[in-house]
């Protein structure tokens, strides 16, 4: 098992490709993983394209500060929420990629049925109603459309994505942003004349990388 400092160098590097990436603003999003009984997390008000893994901090499972004192990332009880009621869930990367997010601020849904790598990747997408951010409401919601996906589009804020380590959150969270430039593409500039995976392509995928 990765060692809290490698861990922590892991969460800065994966923060600072989002930004590279421009799936988030200098001020925007969050990483977190787990680490034994504890928690590692990004904090606030830093800048995200400079996070060093030193600026990484550590929190309890019951959100408590746990060694140096840092200012918790504001969604850090989302975060808890989440591992709570998803045992398999061990990183979680929420970010404000334009594309995806701009779909939060819609009742359009993205479609993960015109790749076959985002159909195996992402599988169904879940959608979180609107809560304000840093809340337990939010968190509640959130925890709800956990259970559900690995992916979740929460309504007018973000893009939250699980996974049993940091760089499969990532790729989820990268996946999604392809899928719904595609949807946009698709069902837009194409329209009619898109189509997605048949039900027998899906079938099959299913059967060779989804374990269904």
């Amino acid at each position: 098992m990765i060692d809290k400092k490698e861990l922590r160098k892991e969460i800065a590097h994966f923060m600072r490709r989002l930004y590279k990436q421009q799936l988030t603003t200098a001020s925007g999003g969050n990483i977190s993983a787990i680490c034994g009984k504890n928690m590692l997390i990004t904090p606030s008000a830093t800048d995200k394209g400079r996070m060093k893994g030193g600026e990484i901090g550590v929190m309890d499972m019951q959100g408590n500060i746990v060694g140096k004192k840092f200012r918790p990332s504001i969604e850090s009880m989302m975060h808890l929420e989440i591992y709570r009621r998803r045992q398999d869930v061990k990183a979680i990367v929420h970010a404000h990629p334009v594309v995806a997010s701009a779909f939060s601020a819609s009742t359009r849904k993205i479609s993960t049925a015109y790749l076959a790598e985002a159909y195996v990747v992402l599988g169904e997408i879940a959608y979180a109603d609107y809560g304000c951010q840093g809340t337990a409401e939010l968190a509640k919601l959130v925890g709800d459309a956990a259970e559900k996906s690995n992916c979740i589009v929460m309504k007018n804020h973000g893009i939250i994505a699980l996974g049993r380590n940091l760089l499969e959150a990532f790729d989820r969270l990268e996946v999604l942003e392809n899928a719904a430039k595609t949807t946009l593409i698709c069902e837009g500039a194409f329209n009619a004349d898109a189509s997605e995976l048949t039900p027998e392509a899906q079938l099959e995928l299913n059967r060779s990388f989804r374990n269904k």
